[in-house]
């Protein structure tokens, strides 16, 4: 053979490999860029999951929050109509407790565990907030101090939660 003949069989041939190189590097680059767009949108999936979740949370705790603030405008009302009130507002509470509680129950699901222990610590501190309702009505002894009590700590645990979700919406990246 002369050496043309193997000047082209060498130049093909290397075509050939840097070609197989190529195909090779470009469709690892496409898997790659596949799957780090597929976790982008996984990771996005998860935020916004999590961010309805813990904002269900948040708009009904504010409206448990915006009842227990009528139930202290009733007890500075005159004494014929406050028993009135509260059994009223002790309703509305009753009626805010469910949605409330599926919202918790739903962010303790989403997780992670930090908001998880935050958003069982809210529902205790909502149970306890209106189980205080009932002895106001009847002027238990020491009935005020045990309200105020269980409501301010309802209020601690929602910004306790509020402020858990915000960091662990944060770091989803």
């Amino acid at each position: 053979m002369d050496s043309t003949l193997w000047v082209a069989v060498f130049t093909g041939g290397t075509a050939v490999l840097a070609s197989w190189v190529t195909s090779r590097g470009t469709a690892r680059a496409a898997r790659i860029q596949v799957e780090a767009s597929s976790r982008a949108q996984q990771l996005d999936r998860i935020r916004e999951l999590r961010r309805a979740a813990y904002s269900d949370v948040i708009g009904h705790a504010h409206e448990t929050a915006e009842l227990h603030f009528q139930v202290k405008g009733a007890l500075a009302g005159p004494d014929e109509q406050m028993v009135q009130r509260l059994t009223e507002l002790r309703g509305e509470l009753g009626a805010a407790f469910d949605p409330l509680m599926r919202c918790i129950r739903l962010a303790v699901l989403e997780g992670p565990t930090r908001v998880a222990e935050a958003a069982e610590a809210l529902s205790e501190s909502v149970i306890t907030a209106n189980r205080a309702l009932h002895p106001l009505e009847e002027s238990g002894e020491g009935a005020l101090a045990a309200y105020e009590s269980a409501e301010g700590e309802f209020h601690r645990r929602l910004d306790m939660f509020t402020a858990s979700a915000r960091e662990a919406l944060s770091r989803i990246q």
